[in-house]
């Protein structure tokens, strides 16, 4: 339980380090269960939208789901994803990559790229039915980081320890954590119709597309990767769920 507290610490503004101390070895762990925070994060997407749409219109719905995680994470995977851009969009080899990554500055390539990704995804969920929205937002969230989470097994940390942003290294996961990040990730997707399942590909082809991009540029990983991968690995979720409609 203190590397499932640990990882609601790390990845919300939520004051969970109030319930209890964890000790600063758990931190390394959070990684591996990162499927579980999304229990909160995509549930309370999944909560606001149900909500909302029942009083409002289906796009104010969706912008107040997608509103309601950034408060809750402090936009902490967005900012990934703006780093992300710059690096692999200004960084022309693994140094200059590394060195705008770390750059607490945004450039252009991370405001288009996040002005992109967010007209993508409003128009995704919009697409979508609205009663199984909220069941989408939950297990598309909650998959996707079990599936980005793999990324600590697959590639090195790609920085010196000391060189991290967030002062901590993720340890690579254990069978036992593999076993306990899977059951996070998999079981909202019970509560899908099973025609909606085979969208799960998505973000798997996603991981080793991106894995393959780090492994080529960096040779490995870091914490803005992490947050860049799960996004993207989320959104192809949503394109998945729209193309299984409109192919019927």
């Amino acid at each position: 339980m203190n590397q499932i507290l640990a990882a609601l610490i790390f990845f919300t503004r939520l004051p969970f380090w109030k319930i209890k101390e964890v000790p600063q070895e758990c931190f390394k762990h959070v990684v591996s269960y990162w499927s579980f925070s999304g229990w909160l994060t995509g549930g309370m997407m999944a909560l606001i939208f149900w909500g909302a749409s029942t009083i409002l219109p289906h796009g104010v719905a969706v912008i107040l789901a997608l509103t309601s995680r950034l408060l809750i994470t402090g936009a902490l995977h967005e900012d990934g994803l703006a780093d992300f851009f710059d690096g692999f969009g200004g960084g022309t080899n693994r140094e200059s990559t590394l060195r705008i990554m770390k750059d607490s500055h945004i450039g252009s390539y991370g405001v288009l790229g996040l002005i992109i990704y967010y007209l993508l995804a409003y128009n995704l969920l919009v697409a979508l039915p609205l009663t199984v929205t909220p069941f989408l937002l939950l297990s598309g969230d909650t998959w996707s980081k079990f599936i980005s989470s793999n990324i600590i097994n697959y590639l090195p940390y790609a920085r010196k320890e000391e060189d991290s942003k967030s002062g901590t290294v993720y340890t690579r996961m254990n069978l036992g954590e593999i076993v306990m990040s899977a059951m996070g990730g998999i079981l909202p997707l019970l509560l899908l119709p099973p025609s909606y399942w085979p969208v799960c590909i998505f973000p798997i082809l996603v991981f080793f597309f991106i894995c393959r991009m780090m492994k080529r540029r960096l040779n490995g990983y870091t914490g803005d990767c992490c947050g860049a991968l799960f996004l993207l690995s989320e959104i192809s979720f949503w394109l998945g769920a729209v193309m299984s409609i409109y192919i019927k």
